[in-house]
């Protein structure tokens, strides 16, 4: 998704901080939702993920997925599907790209996705 006039400018990463970019144009709606609705939490969100996309040390907030979920497909090649569990209903979705320590977010609703009802 191209920036255009009137948008949010995204700070550039430095040092070891990964590269975040929507996959999707539905992605990007959702943050900003997210960051209307939970303010502080998306910082965090934002945070963990510029700085530890493959942290496991809060594994209730922070994991890769499981089962048919575990990888998403971007442009033709697979990767690692994490979650970030934003709010107790909200959540962000990326995959993680470690050869370019690139971090694309390709859902993130103040909603709960349906795929992981019974």
């Amino acid at each position: 998704m191209s920036p255009k006039r009137g948008d949010a400018v995204a700070p550039p990463p430095i040092g070891d901080e990964w590269h975040l970019r929507f996959a999707t144009s539905e992605a990007a709606k959702g943050w900003v939702d997210l960051c209307s609705e939970a303010v502080g939490n998306t910082r965090r969100c934002f945070e963990a993920l510029r700085d530890a996309p493959l942290s496991q040390e809060d594994p209730d907030r922070q994991h890769r997925l499981r089962g048919r979920l575990a990888t998403g497909t971007l442009g033709g090649r697979e990767y690692p599907q994490w979650e970030y569990e934003v709010t107790a209903g909200g959540r962000v979705r990326y995959l993680v790209d470690e050869a370019r320590r690139t971090v694309h977010l390709v859902y993130a609703s103040t909603r709960h996705p349906k795929d992981t009802d019974g």
